[in-house]
């Protein structure tokens, strides 16, 4: 099906998530209406690593934004386009807020804290160089990933991914992400405020160029939540994930053994998506 056609099949929706295919019907109307909180909106300048926004009377404000990794140009376009059609020949699965995905990872229970190998083959072989160039960077140097999850995002479905922390109980410290086909936003937020800000949402935006790659550490991993809004979407957008597993899993932690096997299953690269 093209891409930009809207669907005639249910979507991935649940709950408060929705998407421009349920919001067509009745039944999430009342979850449109939103009342706006006071917004503080800053910039993220890879540069100087800092937030920045123009203040009320001219004057540049800004604030230390540790904790991310940018590396313009990760992959090529050739790779980028190659990356792609190995994709799209895989299933990809309605998900939440008109998103599609295509997962690489163990089963889990996150409200249970459960994990088992499931039907978990591996991540997908062409991950394998991406992998390897990843550990080039110093911050990445012991990164080794679990699991893959692939999201499509389209204007016409009306994608986003609403505000959130990932889990800390099985992911490590490192979230990393490849944003492909087209430039976006990673809108990261607090709730509570930000110093002298402390009476609305402080947002960060940081742009994404296509055929980047992010890491988000240390404050911006686990106090900011990130999300991708809709306006952000221009075209089609893909991206990948990879999580690495958290202290608990890995040598000395309580669940150090079924860590290994799950790292052993994944950097196979004999992957497909469950």
């Amino acid at each position: 099906m093209a891409t930009g056609e809207m669907e005639n099949i249910n979507c991935g929706c649940k709950g408060i998530r929705t998407c421009l295919r349920c919001e067509a019907g009745e039944s999430k109307q009342y979850l449109l209406q939103k009342n706006e909180l006071i917004h503080y909106d800053f910039t993220y300048d890879p540069v100087s690593k800092s937030a920045v926004r123009e203040g009320e009377s001219g004057t540049q404000q800004s604030f230390a934004f540790p904790g991310i990794f940018l590396w313009e140009n990760f992959v090529s376009e050739y790779e980028e386009n190659e990356l792609i059609a190995r994709m799209d020949q895989d299933v990809w699965r309605e998900s939440q807020s008109g998103r599609r995905k295509q997962d690489f990872g163990p089963k889990v229970n996150f409200k249970k804290h459960r994990v088992r190998v499931g039907n978990f083959t591996g991540l997908p072989a062409i991950s394998r160089q991406l992998v390897d160039r990843m550990s080039k960077a110093p911050q990445l140097a012991s990164f080794k990933p679990v699991e893959q999850c692939n999201l499509d995002y389209d204007r016409f479905r009306g994608s986003a991914i609403d505000p959130h922390l990932d889990d800390s109980w099985l992911w490590g410290e490192h979230l990393v992400t490849i944003n492909l086909l087209s430039d976006t936003v990673l809108t990261m937020s607090l709730d509570q405020g930000w110093g002298d800000m402390d009476d609305g949402e402080v947002r960060v935006a940081v742009h994404l160029p296509r055929r980047s790659l992010i890491v988000l550490y240390g404050e911006a991993r686990h106090r900011w939540k990130h999300a991708i809004h809709r306006k952000d979407i221009q075209g089609r957008r893909v991206c990948s994930t990879f999580r690495e597993l958290s202290e608990e899993f890995l040598q000395g932690g309580e669940q150090e053994k079924l860590g290994s096997e799950l790292l052993d299953i994944a950097l196979s690269f004999k992957g497909v998506p469950l």
